[in-house]
Protein backbone atom coordinates (compact mmCIF):
# COMPACT_ATOMS: atom_id res chain seq x y z
CA UNK A 1 0.00 0.00 0.00
CA UNK A 2 1.57 3.51 -0.80
CA UNK A 3 1.00 6.56 0.95
CA UNK A 4 2.25 9.69 1.41
CA UNK A 5 4.37 10.21 4.48
CA UNK A 6 6.94 13.23 5.98
CA UNK A 7 10.44 11.90 5.41
CA UNK A 8 10.87 11.67 9.59
CA UNK A 9 7.42 9.52 9.48
CA UNK A 10 8.62 7.26 6.56
CA UNK A 11 11.88 6.04 8.95
CA UNK A 12 9.49 5.36 12.21
CA UNK A 13 7.67 3.64 9.61
CA UNK A 14 11.07 1.69 8.60
CA UNK A 15 11.84 1.36 11.70
CA UNK A 16 8.68 -0.18 12.59
CA UNK A 17 9.14 -2.42 9.83
CA UNK A 18 12.53 -3.74 10.21
CA UNK A 19 10.94 -5.17 13.65
CA UNK A 20 12.73 -2.47 15.95
CA UNK A 21 11.52 -2.89 19.36
CA UNK A 22 13.20 0.45 20.68
CA UNK A 23 13.10 3.32 19.99
CA UNK A 24 14.92 6.42 22.42
CA UNK A 25 16.29 10.28 21.74
CA UNK A 26 16.00 13.80 22.25
CA UNK A 27 13.81 16.43 20.57
CA UNK A 28 15.03 18.83 18.36
CA UNK A 29 14.27 20.21 14.71
CA UNK A 30 14.46 18.57 12.04
CA UNK A 31 14.91 14.95 13.88
CA UNK A 32 11.68 16.05 16.24
CA UNK A 33 8.47 13.86 14.35
CA UNK A 34 10.47 10.39 14.25
CA UNK A 35 9.88 9.36 17.83
CA UNK A 36 6.32 11.43 17.72
CA UNK A 37 5.14 8.86 14.95
CA UNK A 38 7.12 6.05 16.37
CA UNK A 39 5.49 6.10 19.67
CA UNK A 40 1.98 4.97 18.04
CA UNK A 41 3.45 1.54 16.89
CA UNK A 42 2.73 0.07 20.30
CA UNK A 43 5.23 -2.59 19.52
CA UNK A 44 8.04 -0.31 19.84
CA UNK A 45 9.05 0.69 23.15
CA UNK A 46 9.86 4.16 23.01
CA UNK A 47 11.37 7.41 25.10
CA UNK A 48 12.49 10.98 25.07
CA UNK A 49 15.77 10.74 26.74
CA UNK A 50 17.38 13.49 28.80
CA UNK A 51 20.00 13.96 26.30
CA UNK A 52 21.30 11.95 22.68
CA UNK A 53 24.23 10.38 24.90
CA UNK A 54 21.93 8.88 27.42
CA UNK A 55 19.34 7.78 24.65
CA UNK A 56 22.66 6.76 22.68
CA UNK A 57 23.86 3.93 25.74
CA UNK A 58 20.41 3.63 26.32
CA UNK A 59 20.47 2.15 23.08
CA UNK A 60 23.63 0.29 23.41
CA UNK A 61 21.80 -1.45 25.81
CA UNK A 62 18.92 -2.62 24.27
CA UNK A 63 20.75 -3.92 21.54
CA UNK A 64 23.07 -6.20 23.39
CA UNK A 65 19.92 -7.54 25.00
CA UNK A 66 19.13 -8.85 21.44
CA UNK A 67 16.99 -5.70 19.80
CA UNK A 68 17.03 -3.88 17.23
CA UNK A 69 16.88 -0.19 17.92
CA UNK A 70 16.25 3.65 16.18
CA UNK A 71 18.23 6.53 18.00
CA UNK A 72 17.16 10.02 16.78
CA UNK A 73 18.64 13.64 17.47
CA UNK A 74 19.07 16.22 15.41
CA UNK A 75 22.75 17.30 13.73
CA UNK A 76 24.22 19.00 16.99
CA UNK A 77 22.80 16.07 19.61
CA UNK A 78 25.58 13.71 17.59
CA UNK A 79 28.56 16.00 19.55
CA UNK A 80 26.97 14.94 22.60
CA UNK A 81 25.89 11.28 21.90
CA UNK A 82 30.31 10.99 19.96
CA UNK A 83 31.96 10.05 23.15
CA UNK A 84 29.57 6.45 23.12
CA UNK A 85 29.32 6.21 19.38
CA UNK A 86 33.04 6.22 18.45
CA UNK A 87 33.52 3.65 20.99
CA UNK A 88 30.04 1.55 19.27
CA UNK A 89 32.31 2.01 16.40
CA UNK A 90 34.79 -0.93 18.02
CA UNK A 91 32.31 -2.62 20.30
CA UNK A 92 29.52 -3.19 17.68
CA UNK A 93 26.43 -4.86 18.34
CA UNK A 94 23.81 -7.36 18.95
CA UNK A 95 20.75 -6.22 17.46
CA UNK A 96 21.10 -3.83 15.13
CA UNK A 97 21.63 0.16 16.10
CA UNK A 98 20.20 2.64 13.20
CA UNK A 99 21.05 6.33 14.28
CA UNK A 100 19.04 8.82 12.53
CA UNK A 101 21.35 12.33 12.47
CA UNK A 102 19.06 14.97 10.86
CA UNK A 103 21.52 17.68 9.87
CA UNK A 104 19.88 21.73 9.10
CA UNK A 105 21.80 23.41 6.24
CA UNK A 106 20.42 26.80 6.22
CA UNK A 107 20.39 26.66 10.16
CA UNK A 108 16.65 27.19 9.74
CA UNK A 109 16.35 25.99 13.61
CA UNK A 110 19.78 25.66 14.68
CA UNK A 111 23.21 27.69 15.88
CA UNK A 112 25.73 25.77 13.87
CA UNK A 113 25.47 24.07 10.04
CA UNK A 114 27.90 21.38 10.53
CA UNK A 115 27.91 18.29 7.83
CA UNK A 116 27.76 14.81 10.11
CA UNK A 117 28.71 12.96 6.77
CA UNK A 118 32.42 13.41 8.44
CA UNK A 119 31.12 11.28 11.65
CA UNK A 120 31.08 8.30 9.38
CA UNK A 121 34.25 9.28 8.14
CA UNK A 122 35.63 9.58 11.72
CA UNK A 123 33.96 6.97 13.01
CA UNK A 124 34.78 4.35 10.56
CA UNK A 125 30.72 3.80 10.36
CA UNK A 126 28.53 3.48 6.90
CA UNK A 127 26.46 6.86 6.16
CA UNK A 128 23.36 6.18 3.94
CA UNK A 129 21.50 9.15 2.79
CA UNK A 130 18.13 8.90 1.28
CA UNK A 131 16.51 11.26 -1.04
CA UNK A 132 12.39 11.24 -0.51
CA UNK A 133 9.73 9.76 1.73
CA UNK A 134 10.16 5.89 0.05
CA UNK A 135 13.23 6.02 0.61
CA UNK A 136 13.79 7.17 4.21
CA UNK A 137 11.89 4.19 4.69
CA UNK A 138 13.44 1.93 2.65
CA UNK A 139 16.69 2.77 3.40
CA UNK A 140 16.01 2.56 7.40
CA UNK A 141 15.07 -1.28 6.98
CA UNK A 142 18.12 -1.75 4.87
CA UNK A 143 20.14 -0.08 7.54
CA UNK A 144 18.76 -2.53 10.05
CA UNK A 145 20.40 -5.63 8.19
CA UNK A 146 23.60 -3.76 7.35
CA UNK A 147 24.22 -3.06 10.69
CA UNK A 148 23.45 -6.64 11.87
CA UNK A 149 25.19 -8.19 8.91
CA UNK A 150 28.87 -5.58 9.46
CA UNK A 151 28.20 -5.51 13.02
CA UNK A 152 27.88 -1.61 13.18
CA UNK A 153 26.31 1.19 13.86
CA UNK A 154 24.41 2.70 11.01
CA UNK A 155 24.38 6.47 10.65
CA UNK A 156 21.31 7.61 8.45
CA UNK A 157 21.57 11.26 7.67
CA UNK A 158 18.69 13.51 6.74
CA UNK A 159 18.24 16.82 6.03
CA UNK A 160 15.47 19.67 7.25
CA UNK A 161 13.86 19.30 3.25
CA UNK A 162 13.93 15.35 3.39
CA UNK A 163 12.32 15.72 7.10
CA UNK A 164 9.66 18.05 6.77
CA UNK A 165 8.72 17.01 3.06
CA UNK A 166 6.11 14.75 2.19
CA UNK A 167 6.14 12.26 -0.92
CA UNK A 168 4.96 8.70 -1.64
CA UNK A 169 6.18 5.61 0.58
CA UNK A 170 5.61 1.88 -0.12
CA UNK A 171 3.74 0.62 3.19
CA UNK A 172 4.25 -2.92 4.05
CA UNK A 173 4.27 -5.00 7.14
CA UNK A 174 6.35 -5.44 10.47
CA UNK A 175 8.73 -8.23 10.44
CA UNK A 176 8.87 -9.89 13.91
CA UNK A 177 12.27 -10.32 14.02
CA UNK A 178 12.02 -10.57 18.20
CA UNK A 179 15.49 -10.61 20.21
CA UNK A 180 18.70 -12.43 19.42
CA UNK A 181 20.32 -14.16 21.92
CA UNK A 182 21.71 -12.59 24.96
CA UNK A 183 25.81 -13.60 25.45
CA UNK A 184 27.69 -12.16 27.63
CA UNK A 185 30.83 -11.48 25.75
CA UNK A 186 33.46 -9.07 27.64
CA UNK A 187 35.96 -9.32 24.82
CA UNK A 188 33.62 -7.42 22.33
CA UNK A 189 31.66 -5.41 24.70
CA UNK A 190 34.79 -3.90 27.35
CA UNK A 191 36.96 -1.78 26.02
CA UNK A 192 39.73 -2.39 28.01
CA UNK A 193 42.61 -1.17 25.98
CA UNK A 194 43.73 -4.71 25.89
CA UNK A 195 40.53 -5.51 24.20
CA UNK A 196 40.33 -2.37 21.65
CA UNK A 197 43.64 -3.36 20.32
CA UNK A 198 42.29 -6.82 19.36
CA UNK A 199 38.97 -4.67 17.91
CA UNK A 200 40.85 -2.07 16.25
CA UNK A 201 41.61 -4.07 13.18
CA UNK A 202 38.47 -5.31 12.68
CA UNK A 203 36.63 -1.90 12.22
CA UNK A 204 39.23 -1.41 9.46
CA UNK A 205 38.03 -4.41 7.62
CA UNK A 206 34.18 -3.62 8.19
CA UNK A 207 35.05 -0.60 5.87
CA UNK A 208 36.91 -2.26 3.65
CA UNK A 209 34.26 -4.54 3.19
CA UNK A 210 31.66 -1.85 3.37
CA UNK A 211 33.02 -0.40 0.67
CA UNK A 212 32.77 -3.66 -1.35
CA UNK A 213 29.37 -3.48 -0.65
CA UNK A 214 28.65 -0.14 -1.66
CA UNK A 215 29.80 -1.18 -5.44
CA UNK A 216 26.86 -3.93 -5.37
CA UNK A 217 24.06 -2.21 -3.54
CA UNK A 218 21.32 -1.16 -5.58
CA UNK A 219 20.94 1.71 -3.33
CA UNK A 220 24.23 3.02 -5.25
CA UNK A 221 23.08 3.37 -8.97
CA UNK A 222 24.35 5.39 -12.19
CA UNK A 223 21.55 6.77 -14.79
CA UNK A 224 23.03 7.23 -18.14
CA UNK A 225 21.45 10.11 -20.44
CA UNK A 226 23.91 12.76 -21.95
CA UNK A 227 27.10 12.20 -21.15
CA UNK A 228 29.19 15.49 -21.78
CA UNK A 229 28.74 15.72 -17.78
CA UNK A 230 28.24 13.30 -15.10
CA UNK A 231 27.56 14.24 -12.16
CA UNK A 232 27.62 12.22 -8.66
CA UNK A 233 25.45 13.05 -5.91
CA UNK A 234 22.88 11.70 -2.95
CA UNK A 235 20.74 13.04 -0.98
CA UNK A 236 18.55 16.15 -1.03
CA UNK A 237 21.18 17.14 -3.64
CA UNK A 238 19.56 14.63 -5.86
CA UNK A 239 16.27 16.10 -5.96
CA UNK A 240 17.85 19.73 -7.16
CA UNK A 241 20.04 17.37 -9.86
CA UNK A 242 17.03 15.96 -11.45
CA UNK A 243 15.08 19.51 -11.42
CA UNK A 244 17.98 21.57 -12.91
CA UNK A 245 19.76 18.96 -15.31
CA UNK A 246 17.08 16.30 -16.24
CA UNK A 247 19.03 15.21 -19.27
CA UNK A 248 22.62 14.78 -17.80
CA UNK A 249 23.89 11.08 -16.39
CA UNK A 250 23.93 10.72 -12.85
CA UNK A 251 25.72 8.35 -10.14
CA UNK A 252 23.02 8.68 -7.23
CA UNK A 253 24.63 7.35 -3.84
CA UNK A 254 22.45 6.31 -1.20
CA UNK A 255 25.84 4.79 0.94
CA UNK A 256 27.76 8.16 1.02
CA UNK A 257 30.10 6.51 3.15
CA UNK A 258 32.42 4.63 2.38
CA UNK A 259 32.61 4.93 -1.04
CA UNK A 260 33.29 2.29 -4.00
CA UNK A 261 36.15 3.57 -5.81
CA UNK A 262 36.09 0.99 -9.17
CA UNK A 263 31.92 1.75 -8.92
CA UNK A 264 33.01 5.90 -9.06
CA UNK A 265 35.95 5.55 -11.74
CA UNK A 266 33.86 3.10 -13.74
CA UNK A 267 31.25 5.99 -14.14
CA UNK A 268 33.66 9.07 -14.28
CA UNK A 269 35.32 6.87 -17.56
CA UNK A 270 31.45 7.42 -19.56
CA UNK A 271 31.57 10.79 -19.43
CA UNK A 272 33.39 14.00 -20.67
CA UNK A 273 33.04 16.23 -17.82
CA UNK A 274 32.55 14.93 -14.17
CA UNK A 275 30.87 16.96 -11.02
CA UNK A 276 30.18 16.53 -7.83
CA UNK A 277 27.09 18.28 -6.43
CA UNK A 278 26.88 17.88 -2.58
CA UNK A 279 25.33 20.48 0.18
CA UNK A 280 27.60 22.16 2.73
CA UNK A 281 31.11 20.53 2.42
CA UNK A 282 33.01 19.34 0.05
CA UNK A 283 32.93 15.62 1.52
CA UNK A 284 32.27 13.24 -1.67
CA UNK A 285 34.30 15.62 -3.41
CA UNK A 286 37.16 14.97 -1.29
CA UNK A 287 36.82 11.22 -0.75
CA UNK A 288 37.11 10.37 -4.76
CA UNK A 289 39.61 13.25 -5.37
CA UNK A 290 41.71 11.01 -2.85
CA UNK A 291 40.92 8.03 -5.20
CA UNK A 292 42.91 9.85 -7.92
CA UNK A 293 39.58 10.98 -9.79
CA UNK A 294 39.79 14.49 -11.58
CA UNK A 295 36.46 16.53 -10.41
CA UNK A 296 36.04 19.39 -13.05
CA UNK A 297 33.07 20.98 -11.00
CA UNK A 298 32.58 20.84 -7.37
CA UNK A 299 32.54 23.52 -5.00
CA UNK A 300 34.72 25.32 -7.34
CA UNK A 301 31.07 26.52 -8.76
CA UNK A 302 28.92 25.41 -6.07
CA UNK A 303 28.53 26.96 -2.49
CA UNK A 304 29.45 25.09 0.94
CA UNK A 305 27.08 27.73 2.93
CA UNK A 306 23.37 26.93 3.24
CA UNK A 307 20.51 24.95 1.25
CA UNK A 308 21.04 24.06 -2.65
CA UNK A 309 18.20 24.58 -4.91
CA UNK A 310 17.78 23.94 -8.33
CA UNK A 311 18.27 27.54 -9.24
CA UNK A 312 21.51 27.59 -7.51
CA UNK A 313 22.87 24.87 -9.55
CA UNK A 314 21.76 26.38 -12.82
CA UNK A 315 22.87 29.35 -12.23
CA UNK A 316 26.20 27.82 -11.51
CA UNK A 317 26.63 26.29 -14.15
CA UNK A 318 25.45 29.41 -16.61
CA UNK A 319 21.49 28.01 -16.94
CA UNK A 320 18.76 30.71 -16.49
CA UNK A 321 16.62 30.35 -13.50
CA UNK A 322 13.61 28.95 -13.69
CA UNK A 323 10.75 30.67 -12.23
CA UNK A 324 9.73 29.09 -8.88
CA UNK A 325 8.84 29.55 -5.59
CA UNK A 326 11.67 31.30 -3.80
CA UNK A 327 11.99 32.16 0.24
CA UNK A 328 12.67 35.81 -0.31
CA UNK A 329 8.75 35.96 -1.77
CA UNK A 330 7.58 35.32 1.60
CA UNK A 331 7.39 38.14 3.80
CA UNK A 332 9.48 38.54 7.25
CA UNK A 333 8.01 37.34 9.99
CA UNK A 334 10.83 37.77 13.19
CA UNK A 335 10.61 34.94 15.73
CA UNK A 336 8.99 36.10 19.14
CA UNK A 337 7.77 34.98 22.28
CA UNK A 338 3.99 33.57 22.59
CA UNK A 339 1.64 35.92 23.74
CA UNK A 340 1.83 35.10 27.00
CA UNK A 341 4.97 33.71 27.53
CA UNK A 342 6.66 33.49 31.50
CA UNK A 343 9.91 34.30 29.66
CA UNK A 344 8.78 37.67 28.21
CA UNK A 345 8.54 39.43 32.36
CA UNK A 346 11.93 38.08 33.25
CA UNK A 347 13.69 39.36 30.36
CA UNK A 348 12.58 43.16 31.10
CA UNK A 349 13.88 42.36 34.52
CA UNK A 350 17.30 41.36 33.67
CA UNK A 351 17.61 44.21 30.96
CA UNK A 352 16.45 46.45 33.88
CA UNK A 353 19.03 45.16 36.28
CA UNK A 354 22.11 45.75 33.35
CA UNK A 355 23.77 42.09 34.14
CA UNK A 356 25.51 40.12 31.30
CA UNK A 357 23.59 37.39 31.03
CA UNK A 358 24.76 33.96 29.05
CA UNK A 359 21.81 31.99 27.62
CA UNK A 360 20.93 28.76 26.36
CA UNK A 361 19.04 26.75 23.50
CA UNK A 362 15.16 27.24 24.18
CA UNK A 363 12.48 29.43 23.23
CA UNK A 364 14.10 31.94 25.81
CA UNK A 365 16.80 32.42 23.41
CA UNK A 366 14.70 34.92 22.02
CA UNK A 367 15.29 37.24 24.46
CA UNK A 368 18.88 38.72 23.26
CA UNK A 369 16.62 40.09 19.94
CA UNK A 370 15.39 43.81 20.33
CA UNK A 371 13.80 45.05 21.97
CA UNK A 372 13.91 42.75 25.01
CA UNK A 373 17.70 42.13 24.32
CA UNK A 374 18.65 40.62 27.46
CA UNK A 375 21.04 37.88 26.66
CA UNK A 376 24.37 38.34 25.85
CA UNK A 377 25.67 34.92 24.34
CA UNK A 378 24.08 31.37 23.43
CA UNK A 379 26.94 28.39 22.66
CA UNK A 380 24.68 25.11 23.05
CA UNK A 381 22.71 22.88 25.20
CA UNK A 382 23.69 23.77 29.20
CA UNK A 383 26.62 26.07 28.22
CA UNK A 384 24.74 28.97 29.89
CA UNK A 385 25.93 28.04 33.42
CA UNK A 386 29.39 26.65 32.38
CA UNK A 387 30.10 30.40 30.55
CA UNK A 388 28.85 32.13 33.37
CA UNK A 389 30.90 30.15 35.84
CA UNK A 390 33.75 31.44 33.56
CA UNK A 391 33.16 34.84 33.52
CA UNK A 392 33.09 34.78 37.87
CA UNK A 393 36.69 33.27 37.77
CA UNK A 394 38.22 36.10 36.53
CA UNK A 395 36.03 38.97 37.65
CA UNK A 396 35.94 38.17 41.54
CA UNK A 397 33.17 39.41 44.17
CA UNK A 398 35.46 42.44 44.31
CA UNK A 399 34.48 43.78 41.44
CA UNK A 400 30.78 43.83 42.02
CA UNK A 401 30.20 41.62 39.30
CA UNK A 402 27.86 38.18 39.20
CA UNK A 403 26.81 37.19 35.99
CA UNK A 404 23.74 35.69 35.19
CA UNK A 405 23.25 31.98 33.78
CA UNK A 406 19.44 31.56 32.32
CA UNK A 407 18.47 28.23 31.18
CA UNK A 408 15.62 26.26 30.49
CA UNK A 409 14.37 22.96 32.84
CA UNK A 410 14.81 20.32 29.58
CA UNK A 411 18.06 21.95 28.98
CA UNK A 412 19.06 22.07 32.88
CA UNK A 413 17.94 18.13 32.74
CA UNK A 414 19.82 17.78 29.24
CA UNK A 415 23.34 19.28 30.43
CA UNK A 416 22.59 21.89 32.77
CA UNK A 417 23.02 19.45 36.09
CA UNK A 418 26.30 18.97 35.60
CA UNK A 419 27.38 22.92 34.79
CA UNK A 420 25.72 23.73 38.14
CA UNK A 421 27.60 21.11 40.14
CA UNK A 422 31.09 22.38 38.70
CA UNK A 423 30.17 25.86 39.70
CA UNK A 424 29.44 24.78 43.22
CA UNK A 425 32.28 22.69 43.30
CA UNK A 426 34.31 25.45 42.26
CA UNK A 427 33.43 28.09 44.14
CA UNK A 428 31.65 30.44 41.86
CA UNK A 429 29.78 33.17 42.49
CA UNK A 430 26.91 33.13 39.26
CA UNK A 431 23.03 33.27 39.37
CA UNK A 432 21.11 30.59 37.94
CA UNK A 433 17.77 31.14 36.66
CA UNK A 434 15.89 28.35 35.49
CA UNK A 435 13.03 28.73 33.85
CA UNK A 436 10.90 26.13 34.92
CA UNK A 437 7.84 25.95 32.18
CA UNK A 438 7.26 22.26 32.32
CA UNK A 439 7.79 21.03 28.80
CA UNK A 440 10.20 20.72 26.03
CA UNK A 441 8.77 24.11 24.14
CA UNK A 442 11.03 25.31 21.50
CA UNK A 443 10.73 21.71 19.43
CA UNK A 444 7.09 21.50 20.02
CA UNK A 445 5.74 20.68 23.53
CA UNK A 446 7.76 17.31 24.20
CA UNK A 447 8.02 16.38 27.59
CA UNK A 448 10.94 16.09 29.89
CA UNK A 449 11.84 14.63 33.49
CA UNK A 450 10.35 17.76 34.61
CA UNK A 451 6.61 16.92 33.41
CA UNK A 452 6.06 14.05 34.78
CA UNK A 453 4.64 12.36 31.71
CA UNK A 454 6.56 9.59 29.25
CA UNK A 455 6.18 10.32 25.50
CA UNK A 456 3.20 8.28 25.43
CA UNK A 457 0.86 10.15 27.75
CA UNK A 458 1.49 8.00 30.89
CA UNK A 459 2.58 9.19 34.41
CA UNK A 460 6.14 9.28 35.18
CA UNK A 461 7.84 10.45 38.47
CA UNK A 462 8.51 13.95 38.22
CA UNK A 463 12.12 15.51 38.80
CA UNK A 464 12.38 18.28 41.77
CA UNK A 465 14.25 20.82 40.19
CA UNK A 466 14.74 22.21 44.08
CA UNK A 467 16.12 19.36 45.66
CA UNK A 468 18.02 18.53 42.78
CA UNK A 469 19.75 22.03 43.30
CA UNK A 470 20.53 21.15 46.93
CA UNK A 471 21.75 18.00 46.34
CA UNK A 472 24.20 19.54 43.75
CA UNK A 473 25.42 21.65 47.07
CA UNK A 474 23.31 24.73 46.60
CA UNK A 475 22.47 26.76 49.80
CA UNK A 476 20.41 29.99 48.17
CA UNK A 477 17.70 28.94 46.17
CA UNK A 478 14.24 30.91 45.91
CA UNK A 479 10.86 30.50 43.54
CA UNK A 480 9.65 33.50 41.60
CA UNK A 481 6.46 34.33 39.84
CA UNK A 482 7.51 36.10 36.75
CA UNK A 483 4.26 37.57 35.67
CA UNK A 484 5.11 39.89 38.75
CA UNK A 485 7.45 42.21 37.74
CA UNK A 486 8.31 43.79 41.22
CA UNK A 487 8.27 39.97 43.06
CA UNK A 488 10.81 39.15 40.14
CA UNK A 489 13.07 42.00 40.30
CA UNK A 490 12.82 42.42 44.40
CA UNK A 491 13.87 38.66 44.36
CA UNK A 492 16.42 38.84 41.49
CA UNK A 493 18.38 41.62 43.10
CA UNK A 494 18.45 40.29 46.38
CA UNK A 495 20.31 37.01 44.85
CA UNK A 496 22.84 39.05 42.81
CA UNK A 497 23.79 40.76 46.18
CA UNK A 498 24.36 37.32 47.84
CA UNK A 499 28.05 35.82 47.52
CA UNK A 500 28.41 32.48 45.60
CA UNK A 501 25.47 30.04 43.87
CA UNK A 502 22.35 31.04 43.29
CA UNK A 503 19.13 29.55 41.79
CA UNK A 504 16.29 31.37 40.89
CA UNK A 505 13.30 28.76 39.59
CA UNK A 506 10.59 30.22 37.34
CA UNK A 507 7.65 28.51 38.12
CA UNK A 508 4.82 29.09 35.59
CA UNK A 509 4.09 26.48 32.27
CA UNK A 510 3.86 27.06 29.12
CA UNK A 511 0.84 29.18 27.77
CA UNK A 512 0.77 27.35 24.47
CA UNK A 513 1.08 24.06 25.92
CA UNK A 514 -1.15 24.23 28.68
CA UNK A 515 -3.64 26.51 27.31
CA UNK A 516 -3.19 29.35 29.66
CA UNK A 517 -6.35 32.03 28.68
CA UNK A 518 -7.14 34.79 31.10
CA UNK A 519 -9.36 37.64 30.55
CA UNK A 520 -7.60 39.76 27.52
CA UNK A 521 -6.66 42.58 28.27
CA UNK A 522 -7.80 46.41 26.66
CA UNK A 523 -6.21 49.56 26.28
CA UNK A 524 -8.22 52.90 27.60
CA UNK A 525 -6.98 55.17 24.25
CA UNK A 526 -8.50 58.35 26.49
CA UNK A 527 -5.21 57.73 28.99
CA UNK A 528 -2.47 56.03 26.60
CA UNK A 529 0.10 58.65 25.62
CA UNK A 530 2.26 56.58 23.12
CA UNK A 531 5.05 56.28 25.03
CA UNK A 532 5.82 52.99 23.91
CA UNK A 533 7.16 51.53 27.34
CA UNK A 534 4.75 48.75 26.75
CA UNK A 535 6.11 47.42 23.48
CA UNK A 536 9.79 46.95 24.87
CA UNK A 537 8.01 43.32 25.98
CA UNK A 538 7.56 42.69 22.40
CA UNK A 539 4.20 40.89 22.60
CA UNK A 540 2.56 40.05 19.26
CA UNK A 541 -0.87 40.96 20.85
CA UNK A 542 0.09 44.75 21.13
CA UNK A 543 0.01 46.80 18.18
CA UNK A 544 1.02 49.98 17.33
CA UNK A 545 -0.67 52.63 15.02
CA UNK A 546 1.26 55.12 13.97
CA UNK A 547 -1.65 57.41 13.16
CA UNK A 548 -3.41 57.94 16.20
CA UNK A 549 0.44 56.90 17.73
CA UNK A 550 -1.88 54.90 20.40
CA UNK A 551 -1.31 51.19 21.20
CA UNK A 552 -4.39 48.46 21.05
CA UNK A 553 -4.44 44.83 22.14
CA UNK A 554 -5.52 42.05 19.91
CA UNK A 555 -7.84 40.06 22.58
CA UNK A 556 -7.80 36.71 20.48
CA UNK A 557 -4.02 36.75 21.02
CA UNK A 558 -3.71 38.22 24.62
CA UNK A 559 -3.36 35.42 27.44
CA UNK A 560 -4.01 38.33 30.23
CA UNK A 561 -0.72 37.59 31.73
CA UNK A 562 -0.43 41.72 32.96
CA UNK A 563 2.67 42.04 31.67
CA UNK A 564 2.10 45.26 29.85
CA UNK A 565 -0.34 46.43 32.16
CA UNK A 566 2.38 46.69 34.72
CA UNK A 567 4.84 48.47 32.83
CA UNK A 568 2.25 51.25 31.88
CA UNK A 569 2.79 54.26 33.66
CA UNK A 570 -0.31 55.99 32.85
CA UNK A 571 -2.91 53.19 33.85
CA UNK A 572 -3.97 52.77 30.72
CA UNK A 573 -4.06 48.95 30.36
CA UNK A 574 -6.24 46.47 32.11
CA UNK A 575 -9.55 44.49 32.44
CA UNK A 576 -11.98 47.08 30.89
CA UNK A 577 -16.06 46.23 31.48
CA UNK A 578 -18.10 46.42 28.45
Amino acid sequence: MKKLLLGNEAIARGAYEAGALFATGYPGTPSTEVLEAIKDYKEVNTEWAPNEKTALESAIGASIAGSRVLVTMKHVGLNVAADALFTLSYTGVNGGIVILTADDPGMHSSQNEQDNRWYGLFAKIPVLEPSDSGECLNFTKLAFEISEKFDTPVLVRTTTVISHSRSVAEIQERKNVGLRPLEKNWQKYTMLPANALLRRPLVEKKINDLSLYAGESDINYAEYNDNSMGIITGGASFQYVKEAFPDASVLKLGITYPLNKKMIKEFAKKVDKLAVIEELDPFLEKEITAFGIKIDYGKNRLPSIGELSSNILRQSFGKNPTKSFEKSDVPLRPPTLCPGCSHRGVFRILKKLRVFVSGDIGCYTLGALPPLGAMHSCICMGASIGVAHGMSQVRKTGDQFKPVAIIGDSTFFHSGVTGLINAVYNGSNILVIIQDNRVTAMTGGQPNPGTGVKINGQAAPRIDIVKLAEASGVKNIIKFDPYDLKDTEEKLTAELEKPGVSVAISTDPCVLKYKIKLTPLRVELDKCTGCKICLSVACMALNWHPDTKKVTIDESLCTGCTVCEQMCNFDAIGVIDG
